[in-house]
This record gives structure tokens, C-alpha cells and sequence, in this order.
């Protein structure tokens, strides 16, 4: 069975399909995002005859509906959008919503004479050899012969009237321009659609799965599938630009005055950037939360009513499908909900959005909390278990491959297991004495300033309000907020200096700590032995050299704070692989009394 059908279509016909709603327009790429000289160049395209790409449509399933009877389903643009959207513009005289979510009308210009086009502006306005907006060729009231006649006359081309009908004719003959369509067939599973694209998209556009989903919500009609994407990209765009919330709401009247409006709307004025959802995040954390399942494919099928033992289509299951996406989304967005399970984040030390390198931890996090607190567990344990397993997934880097396997598996033994007693069995399997004294040691011998694990050593100094490096008073948070900088204990100068010229020796991250600028600064280019003695002199009555340390337990204290070998203090370049082994194993358990401190 072929995998999809290729064919030519007019114009006309896909204005027209998209009008009727045979077609649908799925949205995943709004707002247009196409300025008005790509519409312009359309145009000339399609004027003279040159190829302007293919259009990618899939044909949803037939389903069984629950009379018995069959429903074609609908078909979806999934590829060629931004080009309907043009043609729809300019040729039907719609408006768009721009990429600042303003209404604007796009007006394409065209000089019969010259025979080209241009994007519209004042001077063309009143230019009378233009026409200033080609979509009056196309209304319905449009009469050549008056139109011919007046532009002659116009133009003082009394005698040429023929030769101007034909360039217009030519221009209205766009909607008669044939257009290659590559319909997917319906039997396809989202894998294969996902690959067919890839394959046959020329412009290299990839869409995930999560914008199939998009798709599969956006064209639906029946079961409130238009506010559930609106919930969806509304929420996500006023994270990312809050300040296109009146444009947003002035083009779209009606959801202002929604009760999904008002569930969503606090987020207008949130300041927190360490969990900033993408679209596709709301999707998965909705759908593994509300459905048990890990894999978005199956939300995509679901949607379609997909029966898995019969392979049917029916209806009850698309109606229950969207109707527990719906609820998830909604508790994706409350507010409680979301405010909640973000300060149990920022409970772990997670302070800042750098902490954190894979966004699918904090998403399954945000999937647990709203598991345990459906199925009515206490909140003091959702928020030992929630917190627990976040820091559990990054040092296990549990989620950075296969995430979709990983959380089927992980969302179905929560939900069918006492929570604590599968945190328990995890702890036992992959966080025990060896993976402390040894795997943890060895993932710390790295130079990558991102490690996860490195992140996690800086999680537990902020949950222990550990001072920076030789500070007195300043600690981890304080300098992680106010962008402080990551220092080399063994200064790099110092180490290059001395034969350590490879970057992977001396950016150890064994060898990094958060410390003031003025200390670093002061610190220089010297050897820890050189200014150390320095510090010991200062704790003892001497000059201030470094911070405000005035004892020798203070010291020391802020040596433990930072996993700093005492023995530090009279090292020099022969004892910095010594060093290094020291505090990795110093970081290690550090980290270790961290979490099971959590």
C-alpha cells in the first residue's frame, strides 16, 4: 500500500478547501511568520509558472462513530502553511495575525505594464498605473470589463484595453495555477508520517511529534480542540513574551472572556525562568500524567480513537481522549499546581535555570507532583518523593536518552506502586555504596562546566547555604543570583605555567568554585601554597587579604563548606592531580549526605 499520493490541484481549490474546512489549518507555526515581500514573491512565482513546493497533507482515519456508522476524517495541511496563509492573504484579502500577534492585512501590489509586483505602500496607493491590492481581482463583485476600462482611462491607454486584459487575465489566472499536493495516507502511524516528512520535506523543516499532536488538537471541531491549543499557546507565549498579553487578547475578544483566560492569565505577571514551558512540555507532561503512557505517538492516536486490540477508530475513544487532555492541560496550568511544584524545585537548590541541562527532569517532576496529588497522597511525602526524584533523575541523567521510554515506565510503577516504596527500590538500585564511592567519584573527572553532576554539587551548596570560596559572609546563592562567576582554585594561569596546557587538566570542574571576583582577582596567578599563607596570616592578626575570614575554624569551616582538602593550604603544582582526587571524593559525599538530607 502506497504510503502517500501524489498530485497536482489548482489554486482555487485550496482556498477553497481550507474555506469549506475539508482542510484544516492546524496552526502549528502561527503566528504568520512570513514578512510581505515572501508574499510578494509568491505571487510573482505563481504569475509566471515557477514551481513553489509541494503541500503536505494527512488524512486522518475514518472513525466509527457511536451509531455505527463511518466519518471520513478531516484532513490536515501539515507542511505548506505559511504559503496557504499567504495566498489567503493576499488573493482572498484575509487578515493575519503578525509574529507581535497584531491583525494586519498583507497588500500585494501589481503593475500590469511592468508586469510586477509589489508589496503595497502609500506612494503605490497613488501611483494609478498600480493596482494597489491585487485581492480586488478576486472578490466576487470584480467585473474585468468596468475594471479594464476605468484603469485605461486612468492611465490614458485608450486603445490598449486588450493588451491590459490580458495581463490582468493573466493575474486572475493565478487561482487556476496547478500546485503539487503529497496527501499521506490515513493508515500510517505517527512514526511513519514523522519519517515520510523528514524525507520528502524539501525545506528541512523536522516536526516532532508533539507538533502532530498540535495538529490532531488544532483541526479538531467536535471536542472543544481549538481552546484546548489556545490554552496550550496562549499559556507558553505569555511566558515567553508577556508583554504581547493586551496584543494577544485585543485580537481575540472572545477568550478574554473564557474561563481558560482566567486560568491562565497569572502568568502575565510570573518572573520565575527556571521552568519556562515549551507547547510541546504542556503536551507531555499532560498526557504521561492523565494517561499513564509515555509516548506522544500514542496521544496522537488516541486523539484519532484509535482502539490498540481492535485497531479501530471510534468515536468514545477520541471523546474520552480529548476530554482527559483537556483536564490535564488545565492542571498543567493552575496555578496552585504550577507555583506549588516550583518551589519544591527551588527546595533542591535549583535556583537558577542553568542548574538544570535536561528540561524532561523537571518535566516528569512536574508529572509526579500532579500524579501523587491526583491519587491523594499526602503533600509532605509528594514533596519528599517529587524532590527526591528530580535530583535522583540528574545524577542518573535518567531522562537525557530514550526520555519516552523512561517515562512510560517510570509514570506506570508510580501509579501502580506505593511512591516511597519505588523511590526506595530506584535508591537501592542505582544510588548505592559503589555508585557514591566510585561511579560518582569517576563522573566527577570531567571539564564540562554543564555537568549534571557538577550541578548537583552546586545544588547541595545552595541547600546548605554554603559561603563562596574565602568569603565570610557571601554565600552560593547570593553569587549564583547576582551572576557571580565560577573560579579555579589552582588558577588556570598558574597551572598553564607550570606544563598543564591541555583544558581538560586545568578546568577540571573538581577544581572550580563560586567565589567573589575581588577574591579571585586578588588571588591572582599564584600557586594555593603562596596565597594561602596570605589567608593563614590574616586569621592569625595579620593584614586583610582575602574576604573577612578571621579564624582559623572559620577557615576551615569554609574549607568543608566548599569540599576543599585541608591539605590544600601547602599544595602546589606537583599536588594538583593529588588535589583533584581529594576533593572529587569530598564532592561525592557531600553530595551524598545532600540527598538523602532531602
Amino acid at each position: 500500500m502506497s504510503k502517500y499520493d501524489v498530485y497536482n490541484t489548482q489554486v482555487r481549490n485550496v482556498l477553497n478547501w481550507i474555506d469549506s474546512d475539508e482542510v484544516a489549518i492546524p496552526e502549528i507555526q502561527r503566528p504568520f511568520v512570513w514578512n510581505a515581500t515572501k508574499v510578494r514573491d509568491l505571487m510573482d512565482s505563481l504569475y509566471k509558472g515557477y514551481p513553489v513546493g509541494y503541500l503536505i497533507i494527512w488524512k486522518n482515519p475514518d472513525i466509527v462513530l457511536k451509531d455505527g456508522s463511518i466519518s471520513k476524517g478531516k484532513k490536515i495541511l501539515i507542511d505548506g502553511q505559511q504559503r496557504v496563509t499567504a495566498m489567503e492573504a493576499a488573493i482572498a484579502g484575509l487578515s493575519i495575525i503578525d509574529k507581535n500577534y497584531k491583525k494586519k492585512r498583507i497588500q500585494i501590489a501589481f503593475n500590469p505594464i511592468e508586469e510586477v509586483f509589489e508589496v503595497s505602500n502609500p506612494a503605490i496607493k497613488k501611483d494609478v498605473t498600480w493596482i494597489a491590492d491585487i485581492s480586488e481581482i478576486f472578490a466576487a463583485d470584480y467585473s474585468q470589463w468596468s475594471f479594464v476600462a476605468k484603469y485605461c482611462e486612468m492611465n490614458e491607454l485608450l486603445g490598449k484595453e486588450d493588451f491590459i486584459a490580458s495581463r490582468i487575465q493573466a493575474l486572475e489566472s493565478i487561482k487556476n495555477i496547478n500546485i503539487g499536493v503529497i496527501e499521506l495516507s490515513d493508515t500510517l502511524s505517527i512514526e511513519e508520517v514523522t519519517d515520510v516528512f523528514i524525507r520528502i520535506n524539501s525545506q528541512g523543516v523536522v516536526l516532532s511529534q508533539a507538533d502532530f499532536a498540535m495538529s490532531k488538537i488544532s483541526s479538531d471541531s467536535l471536542y472543544d480542540g481549538t481552546n484546548i491549543r489556545k490554552t496550550i499557546d496562549y499559556f507558553c507565549h505569555f511566558w515567553e513574551r508577556p508583554m504581547d498579553h493586551e496584543q494577544i487578547l485585543a485580537n481575540d475578544t472572545e477568550f478574554q472572556e473564557t474561563e481558560i483566560y482566567r486560568k491562565i492569565s497569572w502568568v502575565v505577571e510570573e518572573s520565575q525562568d527556571i521552568y519556562i514551558p515549551s507547547y510541546s512540555d504542556v503536551l507531555r507532561v499532560a498526557f504521561t500524567y492523565k494517561f499513564k503512557r509515555g509516548r506522544i505517538s500514542d496521544l496522537v492516536s488516541l486523539l484519532s480513537g484509535r482502539d490498540f486490540k481492535t485497531r479501530e477508530n471510534h468515536e468514545s475513544i477520541a471523546e474520552e481522549s480529548f476530554s482527559k487532555l483537556k483536564d490535564g492541560v488545565f492542571d498543567y496550568v493552575n496555578e496552585t499546581n504550577f507555583k506549588r511544584f516550583i518551589m519544591i524545585v527551588k527546595s533542591t537548590g535549583i535556583i537558577d535555570k542553568s542548574l538544570v541541562r535536561s528540561k524532561n527532569v523537571l518535566n516528569f517532576g512536574y508529572v509526579l507532583y500532579l500524579l501523587l496529588r491526583e491519587k491523594g497522597i499526602p503533600a509532605h511525602i509528594i514533596e519528599k518523593v517529587v524532590r527526591k526524584w528530580i535530583v535522583l533523575s540528574i545524577l542518573t541523567t535518567r531522562y537525557s536518552s530514550s526520555p519516552e521510554s523512561s517515562f512510560d515506565y517510570d509514570v506506570k510503577r508510580f501509579d501502580t506502586s506505593n511512591p516511597e516504596e519505588y523511590l526506595r527500590m530506584t535508591e537501592e538500585g542505582e544510588l548505592s555504596d559503589a555508585y557514591w564511592n566510585n561511579v560518582l567519584v569517576n563522573n566527577l573527572n570531567t571539564s564540562v562546566r554543564s555537568s549534571p553532576y557538577f550541578n548537583v554539587f552546586v545544588m547541595a551548596q545552595v541547600k546548605n547555604s554554603a559561603r563562596g570560596f574565602l568569603s565570610e559572609q557571601i554565600d552560593v546563592p547570593t553569587l549564583i543570583e547576582q551572576r557571580g562567576d565560577i573560579h579555579h582554585i589552582f588558577p588556570k594561569k598558574f597551572l598553564q605555567n607550570s606544563g598543564f596546557s591541555n583544558q581538560r587538566d586545568y578546568n577540571q570542574v573538581a577544581n572550580y568554585v563560586y567565589t567573589q571576583s575581588e577574591i579571585n582577582i586578588k588571588i591572582g596567578a599564584n600557586s594555593p601554597k603562596v596565597y594561602m599563607s596570605k589567608m593563614l596570616e590574616q586569621v592569625h592578626g595579620g593584614n586583610q587579604s582575602f574576604g573577612g575570614i578571621s579564624s582559623q575554624e572559620d577557615l576551615e569551616r569554609n574549607l568543608e563548606e566548599n569540599c576543599v582538602p585541608v591539605e590544600f593550604i601547602n599544595m602546589d603544582e606537583s599536588d594538583y592531580l593529588n588535589f583533584l582526587n581529594l576533593r572529587r571524593r569530598l564532592m561525592s559525599d557531600y553530595i551524598r549526605k545532600y540527598y538523602y538530607s532531602l
